[in-house]
This record gives C-alpha cells, structure tokens and sequence, in this order.
C-alpha cells in the first residue's frame, strides 16, 4: 500500500525557506522530512532573541527564570521524603 498524500497551505515566508533548502529533484516533503529529522545544535539558537527584546526585558526574564529556579528548590527540599 503506497503513502497517501495530503495538501497543506503555508504562508509564502516558509515556501522560500523550504525552496532555499532544496536540493535538485527532491521534493519539498523530502524536504520537510529532512530537516525535521535534523538533529539540531543548542548553539545554532545563541542570539535568537537578541533582536526580539530590550535588555531590559531580557534581564526581567532572566529574573523571572532565576525566581523559579529558586522556589522549585526550595519547595523540592521543603517536600524531601528523606529528611
């Protein structure tokens, strides 16, 4: 039994991102199959956000981020069966 097929529509940004990663005769589910496949390395996301917000707001985030951490490990101790 072959695989069937399915029509998708996507905005015209994402067709050239998937037409700058084709290869000659692939086709663009080979496409979307290869790179959702793709491992990926943490590093290749460094800076991503580095347009998106002030510093401001990135310094509140790493507040908030740091707050959590913060009460997670102390509800984790509070909450030690071993203790």
């Amino acid at each position: 039994m072959g695989m069937g097929t399915k029509n998708i529509s996507i905005m015209e940004d994402v067709y050239r991102l998937l037409l700058a990663r084709k290869i000659a005769n692939e086709s663009f589910s080979d496409v979307i199959r290869r790179e959702l496949k793709r491992k990926r390395n943490i590093m290749e996301f460094a800076g991503a956000w580095k347009d998106l917000v002030s510093d401001k707001e990135a310094e509140g985030m790493k507040k908030a981020i740091m707050d959590l951490r913060k009460k997670s490990t102390q509800d984790l101790l509070k909450n030690d069966i071993y203790r």
